[in-house]
Parts: C-alpha cells; sequence; structure tokens
C-alpha cells in the first residue's frame, strides 16, 4: 500500500538537502507518494502566508509530514512558524534521538539517547508576555498541565517499552519550580508505577546538564518538559557532532511531522554543501512511524557506512563531496 506524504522543502538549504533525501527514500523503495507544499519565507513570497491553508490541509489530509528548515521572518507573523504548527496540530511529543556515527566529530563513542520533549505548553506557551511601559520588567506565563505532563510521560515510557530500552530519567527542577516542575515530577512518578520492568530516575535539569557532558553513556530515554527538553537535545547533539546529524520528530494524536532541527543556512544555500544527514535520519523517524521500520534500519545503516568510509560526503563530514553526491553514495548502499 502507498503512503503520501505532505512534503515542504522549506527555505535556504532546505530544497538541497530534502531532494537529496528523497532521492535516497525512492532508492529503498518505500513506496511513498509527495505532495509538495509550500512554507516559510518561500510561502510567503508566493502566497503571502507563512503558513498557506493548502499546507495546512495537506499535513490534515496525509497525517505525516516531511519538512525542512524554515525562516521566520523578524517582527512580523507567527513568533515561530514550528511552534505555531505543534500549536495546530497538537504535536506535543518531540522526539530527538542523538547516536554516535562513526566518522564524525562526535565527542565519545556509542551515544544512543533519545530526548522525548513535551512540546506544546510550559515556557513557550508564550502566555501572559507583558513588558512594562518603562521597559525594565518583563513577564511571562509558564503554564504545566496534569494531561500535558501525563501524555508526554507515558509516551516516553511507552517508546522505551516498545523499543527495549531499560531507563528513563525524569529531569526537573522541582527542587525551585515547585508548582511547575514539580507538578511534572509528581505526574511521572505515578505514570512510573505503571513501568515496574524500567528504571525511573530523577535528574535535576542542571545536574542533567553536567552529568551528560561528564558521563553520558548513562542515559537511555530522557522526558522533560518544553524548555529544558529543547537545551538538553541540543546539548546531546553536540555529543554526537553537532545538529547537522540531529533529528527530529513531532507527533500527535491525529498528525506528525518530521524534521532536520538545524536552521535553513542561507550562507551556504544554493552551494550544494549542505549536509542532508539529520533530514534524512528525520526520514528514518518517519518510516518507523509508517511501519517500516526494516527500510528506516537500512536507511540508518547505509548513513553509518558512508559516513565512515568517507565516500563523497559533504565537508563538514570531512569529506570533498555534494549534497548530491552523498545522496548518491547512500542510494547505491540502499539498493
Amino acid at each position: 500500500m502507498k503512503n503520501t506524504i505532505a512534503v515542504i522543502k522549506g527555505d535556504g538549504i532546505g530544497p538541497e538537502i530534502m531532494d537529496a533525501t528523497l532521492h535516497v527514500l525512492d532508492a529503498l523503495g518505500c513506496g511513498l507518494e509527495y505532495e509538495f507544499v509550500d512554507a516559510g519565507l518561500c510561502a510567503l513570497e508566493a502566497q503571502g502566508s507563512l503558513l498557506p491553508p493548502e499546507t495546512l490541509d495537506a499535513i490534515s489530509r496525509h497525517k505525516v509530514a516531511l519538512k525542512g528548515p524554515l525562516t521566520t521572518p523578524v517582527g512580523e507573523g507567527f513568533s515561530s512558524i514550528n511552534v505555531e504548527l505543534r500549536k495546530r496540530f497538537d504535536l506535543y511529543a518531540n522526539v530527538r534521538p542523538a547516536i554516535t556515527f562513526p566518522g564524525t566529530k562526535a565527542r565519545y563513542e556509542d551515544i544512543d539517547i533519545i530526548t522525548v520533549r513535551e512540546n506544546t505548553e510550559g515556557a513557550y506557551g508564550a502566555e501572559g508576555q507583558v513588558l512594562s511601559p518603562d521597559g525594565q520588567t518583563a513577564q511571562s506565563l509558564i503554564r504545566v498541565t496534569r494531561r500535558g505532563s501525563e501524555r508526554i510521560v507515558r509516551y516516553a515510557f511507552d517508546l522505551a517499552r516498545s523499543t527495549g530500552r531499560k531507563k528513563v530519567t525524569v529531569v526537573h527542577k522541582a527542587n525551585i519550580m515547585k508548582t511547575t516542575s514539580g507538578l511534572f515530577l509528581n505526574v511521572a512518578r505515578e505514570i512510573a508505577a505503571d513501568y515496574p520492568e524500567i528504571t525511573c530516575n530523577e535528574m535535576i535539569v542542571d545536574n542533567t546538564c553536567m552529568q551528560l557532558v561528564m558521563n553520558p553513556h548513562q542515559f537511555d530515554v530522557i522526558v522533560t518538559t518544553n524548555l529544558f527538553g529543547d537545551i538538553i537535545s541540543d546539548l546531546c547533539a553536540g555529543l554526537v557532532g553537532g545538529l547537522g546529524l540531529a533529528p527530529g520528530a513531532n507527533i500527535g494524536s491525529d498528525a506528525a511531522i518530521f524534521e532536520a532541527v538545524h536552521g535553513s543556512a542561507p550562507d551556504i544555500a544554493g552551494k550544494g554543501i549542505a549536509n542532508p544527514c539529520a533530514l534524512l535520519l528525520g526520514a528514518g523517524q518517519m518510516l518507523d512511524h509508517l511501519g517500516l521500520s526494516g527500510q528506516a534500519q537500512r536507511l540508518r545503516g547505509a548513513i553509518r557506512s558512508v559516513v565512515e568510509a568517507k565516500d563523497r560526503v559533504t565537508p563538514d563530514l570531512g569529506g570533498t563531496g555534494s549534497t548530491r553526491s552523498f545522496a548518491e553514495a547512500l542510494a547505491e548502499r540502499v539498493r
């Protein structure tokens, strides 16, 4: 059976890395069909909207989207297109794996950590933002709900169970933020009791960051609130070589959007040297979501092989290849 997905090529290097990714997906024989829609600057220029109705409709119909990096203009429109998409489709779970690939600038070997971040509330809710008339005081509301905490923690434990992982670390700041972070921690303790086969430990966020730098191998699955998860997931990306190797999945009950988490890199757009790995790894998450785990494993195996051999890889990975040559090397292996 064929699956149709919405494809948003994005801004800057987005079209280049998306074309490379689709080339590899086609070589995998996934049976995917694509509906191309726009968002970001290219959509604003062509249609006068950062998120045209046609794009939202395509995501609603297909339930799955693969998205390149987007640029949100400064001073107009949404505070973030990505945040707006998460709100529109209630994409409450942000799933960020950090995996070591040989041949990269990884700080450690054999890292395999998944950060599960609550994606729709907390500090990024943008509620109650107020700047005093004299410009001297700013405030914003942090809202954490029992429902939001329950579903993200349960998602993390279900993910651990389904993938054979043995430990979930609940990251919080309940020692200081006794209401918001305290509610999250208390709910997490309740949920953990339903998964006796999985070890649950609790860690304060600042200690978590230190421990990730000193001994990252102690972590398996991390679950936390929105702001902490944003910071921790980028820290984990730094352990394995940077955002060029960092995919992300935004999962809701009715839709899912998969992406590269890095920016649109306009300074190198059109030069053909952008590393497509982050989007390719996001596509691997998408294949798992679609029940195509065999193809996802082949894709990740091909990336490991090509990067380790430095076969036609981009300059940031120590090669002299291009975005296209990298994709061709991957396509040869997955075939």
